[in-house]
């Protein structure tokens, strides 16, 4: 199984912890602690830029949500107007072209429910 990111770079950050904490003039693979790390940060920095774009993102969502507040607000206030509008009103096509119900084919909302018969 594929370790996840966070798994992945507790790994990386664990190897590079210990090499420089407990040997790090040796060299390992051919490597120096210095040239590890320099291997290992075009890791970090794609996991810098995913966490900026992922608070980016938040941000944009934030502002989607208070700008739909808005614009949900001044939808209710057309609806409104044109529910006020004597040439308009709760029965006109507008009306029901802005998703309402038109007055004129409402039910009454009166529902008879069966009598039950006992045996």
């Amino acid at each position: 199984m594929a370790a996840t990111p966070k798994e992945t770079l507790e790994k990386i950050n664990q190897t590079a912890k210990a090499w420089a904490t407990l040997r790090p003039d040796k060299t390992f693979a051919g490597l120096t602690l210095a040239q590890f790390q320099e291997k290992i940060k075009p890791s970090l920095v794609a996991r810098d830029t995913v966490n900026a774009l992922e608070n980016q993102l938040i941000a944009a969502q934030n502002q989607r949500s208070d700008a739909d507040k808005v614009s949900l607000a001044a939808c209710q206030i057309v609806v409104n107007a044109v529910k006020g509008d004597p040439d308009e009103g709760e029965d006109g096509e507008l009306y029901e072209a802005l998703g309402y119900v038109r007055k004129s084919e409402r039910s009454s909302g009166l529902h008879r429910g069966k009598i039950a018969v006992k045996a």
